[in-house]
């Protein structure tokens, strides 16, 4: 099944590639994060990706004030209920909030950020549908859901009479899970696919080859999800790849991702202009299959779904 495509106020399609704005008002100050947002637009990006935990709300009032003269021709994507739960309450209060950050009445893609065992998927899902029909957001998305949450939620939604049009996983070179079932899920249902974090945190830029230092020394977060030995072995040799064809690892690891037939929508990001070039560059870059083979050898591919993989 074929994804719907996701379409601004005005009908100009999505563009293929998003840009995470979870720097701004964080590691990209206002004049920096206004110079990415120009950059992206400059490279022909239109789709734009924050949520209303982000930097205490900067990232949506920035977002919001740089798209507000061409808010018609442009795809924003927001995320509620990052902590406090996908109850009603706060999925609209958060909404309404997101909403006056960003300077517009409707939100292109609102996505749950994050799975709530607390709350039923009845409440959020009738609590969506009513916000819906009321106008306020356009498009309905899931991040960091597993497939079985996926498919769960995406038949409690139809009951309410809404559908679930992307996904928002986690996904680059050194984090393939989601090739095991949700990327076939994705294809199979038809969900659109924005994934996140496709150079690891920066560890497959190469930068960290002679020992931690950014965010993998800085949070603790992405210290434990990426300070791996075959991690790191992996970045290794993504840059020995890079080097002897002179590429910029960077752009290997977001094209690679991008390569994948599920992934509609790959996010970039940067907290610079200058850091930023290595992965625009990969928006018009041609990875082949014999390169996409090399570069997918370099990592540990996950196991498959089931048990009976000698069948394969």
């Amino acid at each position: 099944m074929k994804p719907l495509i996701l379409t601004s106020a005005n009908g100009t399609p999505a563009s293929k590639y998003s840009f995470g704005t979870m720097q701004f008002g964080g590691k990209a100050d206002k004049k920096e994060s206004q110079k990415l947002f120009e950059a992206s637009r400059d490279a022909g990006l239109n789709f734009f990706d924050t949520a209303y935990g982000y930097t205490d709300g900067l990232s949506e009032t920035y977002l919001g004030e740089f798209t507000a003269k061409e808010r018609d021709n442009l795809v924003v994507a927001t995320k509620c209920a990052p902590v406090a739960g996908a109850a009603s309450t706060y999925i609209r209060t958060q909404l309404d909030e997101s909403r006056k950050r960003l300077k517009t009445d409707v939100i292109d893609v609102l996505y749950l950020h994050k799975w709530d065992d607390s709350t039923s998927l009845e409440e959020t899902f009738s609590t969506l549908a009513e916000l819906q029909e009321q106008g306020l957001f356009r498009y309905l998305g899931v991040s960091n859901f597993s497939a079985w949450q996926t498919m769960k939620a995406a038949n409690i939604a139809e009951k309410h009479g809404v559908r679930i049009d992307i996904l928002e996983p986690m996904y680059n070179l050194v984090k393939r899970q989601v090739e095991v079932e949700i990327l076939p899920m994705a294809s199979s249902e038809g969900f659109n696919v924005a994934p996140y974090s496709p150079l690891g945190g920066g560890l497959l830029t190469g930068k960290y080859s002679n020992g931690l230092g950014g965010r993998l020394a800085e949070n603790k977060t992405y210290n434990a999800r990426y300070n791996n030995d075959w991690m790191h072995e992996t970045a290794r040799k993504l840059s020995e790849i890079a080097g002897k064809i002179d590429v910029s690892a960077a752009t290997l690891a977001v094209a690679w991702v991008a390569r994948n037939p599920a992934i509609t929508h790959p996010i970039i990001s940067a907290r610079s202009v200058e850091q930023l070039a290595p992965s625009i560059d990969a928006i018009t870059y041609e990875l082949s299959d014999e390169l996409y083979g090399e570069i997918s050898a370099a990592t540990r591919a996950p196991a498959p779904a089931t048990d009976r993989s000698e069948d394969s």
